[in-house]
């Protein structure tokens, strides 16, 4: 099989979070540079229609009639000429072998479908049926389409996809520069001990944003296979680091549990992936998701990080010693004050890397500061 193959072939699904993962996996396994991609559109080049199963079990082979056993190694150029024969194909989970042709399906009649064409409604209900991604190639209609637990994607040219993936792409580049704007000055605002809840919400909306959008080009990524190469360098560049950000965020700034309210740093991660696009929009609502009350006065209220997203910027500095700082310290303000002796004292820091913490946060202060006024 070709390089892009190796992504993971399709299952089945299970479950809303499965079936995404599913058609991941499907979209990868029918990418362009893969052989199924190559058979397909030798198949649509050759005017003729197709419905491929990819994945057999019990189910499948009792829904199929007719045609014959094959049991061969898969290659683009059987499935063009056996898709030239009346009925549908069934190919191995791992795609790497074409099992059956020429077989007539028959799934359960009463699956719902809103798809017209003979053809159509019985991938939809196939896939519905028995969990397995299934291919269908329009004759008439000049477009494949991939079927995935009731989903349905139209496989579009490379053509289409990067133009819509590049305009992503200028998007990103965008919201990643005000997101290292309001990060920075987070940062000086942090050393001053100035920061309200205002400026937090602030950088954790930009950071869901610039997150939510990576996702999106992630999916063309994926889509794209092999012509999706250059996209996928430029897209690791720009969010290097961002995922982490994000929670280090999070990890400073989620309130201490009360009587009233109780906020765990993964509660709140989910909160505000939970957020629609419009909710994002709103400082307030993001403030609710990590744990603030939301309302104008709180939004000016003062607050302070313990932490963890300065000390992360430290080098070589590892995750249970930067844990161990903040629980002794309790405050990014008391580390900023400790001096090498106090640094010591934590278990796990020596001289070495007690003197290694205390010039790398005097330089991120100079620096913030720095950036902040110059």
């Amino acid at each position: 099989m070709a390089a892009n193959d190796r992504a993971g072939a399709p299952g089945k699904s299970g479950g809303s979070a499965g079936s995404d993962g599913l058609m991941r996996a499907s979209l990868s396994a029918v990418a362009p540079g893969t052989s199924m991609r190559d058979g397909l559109e030798r198949v649509l080049r050759g005017n003729t229609g197709g419905l491929i199963v990819l994945g057999s079990d019990k189910t499948v082979e009792t829904m199929s009639t007719g045609g014959f056993v094959l049991d061969v190694e898969f290659t683009a150029t059987r499935l063009r000429e056996l898709c030239k024969l009346d009925g549908g194909i069934v190919v191995s989970s791992d795609l790497s072998k074409i099992l059956r042709a020429g077989v007539q399906f028959v799934p359960d009649a009463t699956i719902p479908t809103e798809e017209t064409g003979t053809r159509h409604r019985t991938a939809d209900r196939i896939s519905k049926q028995v969990g397995f991604p299934v291919v269908s190639v329009s004759q008439s209609m000049r477009l494949i389409a991939l079927y995935v637990d009731g989903q349905r994607r139209v496989l579009e040219d490379s053509a289409a996809i990067l133009s819509r993936a590049n305009q992503a792409l200028a998007t990103l580049e965008r919201y990643k520069l005000r997101l290292d704007e309001v990060a920075g000055t987070l940062s000086a605002l942090e050393i001053e001990d100035l920061v309200t809840v205002r400026d937090v919400s602030a950088v954790a909306q930009r950071l869901e944003m610039v997150r939510r959008i990576a996702t999106e080009i992630a999916e063309y990524v994926v889509e794209l296979g092999t012509d999706g190469r250059l996209l996928a360098l430029q897209l690791d560049e720009l969010i290097a680091g961002v995922e982490p950000e994000r929670e280090l965020v999070v990890r400073d700034y989620v309130p201490e549990p009360t009587a009233k309210r109780s906020r765990t740093v993964d509660e709140a991660l989910a909160e505000l992936d939970a957020l629609s696009h419009a909710e994002l929009l709103e400082l307030p609502t993001v403030a609710r998701a990590l744990g603030y009350t939301g309302s104008p006065e709180a939004l000016d209220s003062a607050v302070s990080p313990r932490g963890f997203r300065l000390l992360a910027k430290v080098p070589r500095l590892p995750g249970a010693i930067i844990d161990r700082l903040v629980e002794h310290f309790g405050g990014l303000q008391k580390l900023l004050a400790a001096s090498v002796d106090d640094l010591q004292t934590v278990d796990g820091v020596g001289e070495a890397r007690a003197r290694s913490v205390r010039e790398g946060l005097s330089r991120l202060a100079e620096s913030s500061i720095l950036e902040r006024y110059v």
